[in-house]
């Protein structure tokens, strides 16, 4: 917790703090990526520094942290940190590396903020840094040896066994290890991070959940092109698709993903959006691996049935199951699978019966997300029972806190 010091002054100047925290955020990456331009090798998502968005990130998640400790003094933020943890470990972030961050960060801090940064407020927000560093490296280091790995042994080598386009823009990559050191089976649901070496020699990591049950030895993920339009296209993926093919060797890190599936007993709620029906997929895989008997419902949006990426394999799944299928298709209801019904439009969690005492799952772009969250929390769901994934830099966070809550 905050000492009684620090408390008072992070939340006097938590207001000016959040009020600045972006900029603060961009002056950070600059000023480390100037010192360190190393770290951009294997480890950071340059897409995202050059889109903004892991900037308003990390803003959003430091603001949200503080926030939480002057709200709850005695508690940490337990599902904000274990977002970042996993993410974190997925890439095999080292503890020594905090102290990097922490150089630059109060460098950006202090070049931001200016005389308004006395040692006192320094001291306190060094506090808090370190409380957040601290409890990421604890859970960064449990995950670690969870999987039975360290930072530096995250990642294995597999080797590409299929390649099947789905959509368009969706390619889907079947791998088996060829590493013959252990590796853990995955936990439906979670992702792993493909490392992948760019024509000018710098490796970029991406995340890409797991579409079908683990069985130890292949493992699978699907790839959306990322289509720029008047932005640069998707590095990564665009590679991926074009260049990658039977044959190749790919380097992928060890599962991770706080976002797994419960088999308590509940019924399951499956709701995606385009390509957040990846995580779904690997789910709805796993149950039928395992013989589940749960009681399933699968409610899926997209453009058309032509833009719905691993749509046999997700249905066939639903079936072997016993499960509900409703697709929403914003083009009409033009539609060829064996599904419970099928919706012209947005996805509209109140068109179909849900089952009572159910747990919610949702992937997809961040609006969607919200506008089905809010939808179930006003059906009276409550907000334990809903989960949900966000591809890329999770900038729910930075919404968080940019509405502190009253008195801070």
């Amino acid at each position: 917790m905050l000492s009684s010091t620090s408390r008072p002054v992070v939340e006097a100047t938590l207001p000016v703090v959040a009020e600045h925290i972006g900029q603060i955020a961009q002056r950070f990456y600059e000023h480390m990526f100037g010192a360190r331009p190393d770290l951009l090798d294997g480890l950071f998502n340059r897409g995202n520094q050059a889109e903004g968005t892991q900037q308003v990130a990390l803003a959003g998640s430091v603001a949200a942290f503080a926030s939480a400790l002057v709200q709850n003094p005695e508690q940490l933020p337990e599902q904000l940190l274990a977002r970042v943890a996993h993410k974190h470990a997925s890439l095999g972030l080292r503890p020594d590396q905090y102290a990097v961050v922490h150089e630059h960060l109060f460098w950006a801090i202090g070049d931001v903020l200016g005389d308004a940064v006395t040692p006192e407020v320094a001291a306190a927000w060094d506090e808090v840094y370190w409380l957040m560093a601290y409890a990421l490296i604890h859970l960064e280091r449990g995950l670690y040896s969870a999987r039975g790995v360290r930072p530096e042994t995250v990642y294995r080598t597999w080797e590409v066994v299929e390649k099947v386009p789905e959509t368009a823009d969706v390619v889907s990559f079947v791998v088996r290890r060829t590493d013959r050191r252990s590796v853990r089976t995955s936990l439906p649901g979670q992702y792993v991070s493909v490392l992948v070496p760019m024509p000018d020699g710098v490796r970029q990591p991406r995340q890409y959940s797991l579409t079908r049950a683990d069985d130890g030895e292949h493992r699978a993920f699907a790839v959306k092109r990322v289509r720029g339009g008047d932005r640069p296209d998707g590095e990564v993926s665009n590679l991926l698709c074009d260049t990658v093919e039977v044959g190749d060797t790919l380097t992928l890190s060890v599962p991770f993903g706080d976002v797994v599936l419960d088999e308590g007993g509940a019924p399951v709620v499956f709701v995606s959006a385009g390509i957040g029906v990846t995580p779904m997929a690997g789910m709805l895989s796993h149950l039928v691996a395992a013989g589940s008997d749960l009681q399933v419902v699968v409610l899926h949006a997209d453009v058309d049935e032509d833009a719905f990426a691993l749509r046999r394999q997700v249905v066939a799944d639903a079936a072997s199951l016993g499960a509900q299928v409703h697709v929403w298709y914003e083009r009409g209801t033009d539609s060829a699978l064996p599904v419970a019904g099928v919706h012209a439009g947005l996805l509209d969690v109140d068109a179909v019966d849900l089952p009572d005492g159910a747990a919610y799952y949702l992937c997809g772009p961040l609006p969607f997300l919200k506008g089905v969250r809010g939808a179930l929390l006003d059906r009276g769901v409550p907000a334990r029972a809903i989960q949900y994934e966000v591809f890329g830099p999770d900038l729910w966070q930075a919404d968080l806190a940019a509405t502190p809550s009253p008195g801070v």
